[in-house]
């Protein structure tokens, strides 16, 4: 099968598997070459896919949707991060969700940047017609 993870701005995974297990709602799910196509949402968390020597890999994925046609298995999310092992794969979960979470601190402080920025300029506006 050929997997691919894609997130809105890259192709995070692009590789030749045999075997791939994703978590759904209803629980966790394995798909093999011969499996019938098949469409599922996942929930957030770790997908784990094994190449045609053995090697296994992982990604952890934020919420996404799994298509599986033909011998193609695509999964699009917002956030993924890939490493080779579970202790890699936790490290770099935490980093990306702590840079993350300091991008949208930051995109909050903007935005309320602007909102006071704007409510002032009604208010000085409103002074204005009426005074």
């Amino acid at each position: 099968m050929r997997l691919r993870i894609l997130l809105p701005t890259q192709v995070l995974v692009d590789a030749s598997v045999n075997k791939i297990i994703a978590q759904a709602e209803d629980g966790d799910f394995c798909l093999l070459p011969r499996h019938i196509d098949f469409v599922s949402a996942l929930t957030p968390g770790v997908l784990s896919f094994r190449d045609p020597s053995g090697k296994e890999s992982y990604a952890a994925i934020d919420e996404g949707v799994l298509v599986k046609c033909e011998q193609n298995v695509y999964v699009s999310t917002l956030n993924a991060v890939r490493g080779e092992n579970i202790s890699e794969l936790q490290a770099l979960v935490e980093k990306h969700f702590l840079e993350l979470d300091e991008h949208e601190r930051k995109a909050r402080t903007a935005l309320a940047r602007l909102e006071a920025g704007t409510l002032r300029g009604f208010r000085e506006l409103q002074e204005r017609l009426n005074g």
